[in-house]
């Protein structure tokens, strides 16, 4: 049950800051800013099921230099997940249909959001739409993330950083409205839709009731 729907999407492109290697679990380890203040969980969509997570949490906050921090952290049984294998960062479609993270970012009481998806493997993707599910065509010289990326047994971690000045100078120091998510596939290929609040219906990330937590 994909999340998407069948609007097309306008891509925000660029380059990722340099990777180094970190701990044996870290697969890209980047420097990130204070540790996000705004903790929540995220929940399972009834209409889906996962054997292999137990929980997911996510933490959010504005860092400095007008930057965005998100943290995410599925705990379970990783093994029994499908997590695609580390390959250079780079911007590929497609990222939802398997497990990754996502956040959409608007500014609060505006129709016009972002959105960004994180893949474990080190791939991203950006979209810009000007109202729910109607894509915008954008200028920007893509506001490229940075990831983060460690695994253990029981756990899969992944912070992402974004440059708010990179969407506009009104993203910076606006009061933003955000929709956190993943997607988790299983070893047999089924997907599991999680998420702050769910609308009534199919999983749907880009409804007005996903974007759930505000930060100033």
């Amino acid at each position: 049950m994909s999340t998407r729907g069948n609007s097309r999407k306008s891509a925000i492109r660029g380059r990722w800051g340099p990777s180094a290697s970190g701990v044996r679990s870290a697969r890209y380890n980047m420097p990130m800013p204070s540790a996000p203040t705004h903790a929540v969980t995220l929940t399972q969509h009834p209409a889906t099921r996962s054997k292999a997570v137990r929980s997911i949490g996510a933490r959010a906050a504005k860092g400095p230099g007008a930057s965005l921090a998100i943290s995410y952290v599925i705990e379970g049984a990783i093994a029994r997940m499908r997590v695609p294998a580390p390959r250079p960062p780079r911007f590929a479609d497609g990222l939802w249909q398997h497990t990754c993270c996502e956040v959409f970012v608007a500014c609060k009481g505006c129709p016009a959001y972002q959105e960004f998806n994180f893949s474990p493997c080190g791939a991203w993707a950006a979209y810009a739409f000007a109202r729910y599910r109607e894509a915008a065509p954008s200028a920007l010289d893509a506001p490229a993330p940075r990831v983060s990326v460690r695994s253990a047994q029981d756990k899969l971690e992944l912070d992402a950083l974004i440059d708010l000045e990179r969407l506009s100078s009104v993203h910076a120091h606006a009061r933003l409205a955000l929709a956190l998510a993943v997607v988790i596939e299983d070893q047999e290929g089924l997907l599991s839709y999680w998420a702050l609040a769910h609308p009534i219906g199919a999983p749907d990330f880009h409804h007005p009731r996903a974007f759930a937590l505000e930060l100033e």
